[in-house]
């Protein structure tokens, strides 16, 4: 099971939402690079990065250049999503040297360009996140019901050939009340591909359910406002998942 901590930017800080409500923000201290420097430092194998400004549909206020700083100065691989909404983002955000883009709205809205993106820049790079609330998908930053449910989802982006997709109950997001792991579990067996669970991860015992879950489909969960909060350290975190 492996652990991806994350790093949520607006206007360059990080910041953690509560059940995705733009409105319902936490700013942290530190500078993002060296937060991710940190969790590089203590055993991260990956980083999961959101622009939550280009998620909301707004400026972006210099996210991609943390970004950037981030990926130069880091050796482990980044995921990054948030506001990416045709081929062009997607292709500027891999230029900056992105591992693997997560695909959101894009996958309910223009089903084409996800293939088309796919072909261009490998299957392998392209992740798919699926962010829901009672099972139904939420895009635009969770403001706007996508008008499917979360299976479908899964199984219409599978077809496609995606492979890998992020599964957020938006609900339990920031809200450190434990990981949604019926759900998550429901939608990796109906959908055969793999599956990251994010979303209220509050414990080390979260993330020992979750390991037990793991023969279900999901191999890596998402962490972010519980590292944040100091409930435990990725350290921690890491030393609990290798554990017999």
């Amino acid at each position: 099971m492996l652990v991806i901590p994350a790093i949520d930017l607006r206007g360059g800080r990080c910041i953690r939402l509560k059940q995705g409500r733009k409105e319902d923000v936490t700013v942290y201290d530190g500078q993002p690079l060296e937060i991710a420097q940190s969790y590089q430092d203590d055993g991260a194998r990956m980083l999961h990065i959101v622009d939550l400004d280009g998620a909301f549909a707004e400026p972006r206020s210099g996210n991609l250049q943390v970004l950037r700083e981030i990926i130069r100065k880091i050796d482990i691989p980044a995921q990054f999503g948030g506001g990416l909404r045709g081929y062009k983002d997607v292709e500027e955000v891999i230029g900056l040297g992105v591992s693997r883009v997560v695909i959101g709205t894009l996958a309910v809205e223009s089903p084409e360009t996800l293939l088309k993106v796919m072909q261009s820049f490998g299957g392998d790079r392209i992740v798919v996140g699926i962010d829901a609330k009672d099972g139904q998908v939420l895009t635009r930053g969770w403001e706007r019901p996508g008008n499917i449910s979360a299976l479908e989802l899964a199984q219409e982006v599978g077809a496609l050939g995606v492979e890998r997709i992020i599964y957020t109950d938006v609900a339990r997001d920031g809200m450190l009340t434990g990981v949604n792991i019926e759900q998550t579990c429901m939608i990796a067996r109906e959908s055969g591909l793999k599956v990251t669970a994010s979303g209220g991860v509050s414990s080390l015992d979260d993330l020992k359910r979750l390991k037990v879950a793991s023969g279900c489909g999901i191999d890596s969960v998402i962490v972010g406002k519980a590292l944040y909060e100091g409930r435990f350290t990725l350290k921690e975190a890491l030393q609990t998942l290798t554990l017999p």
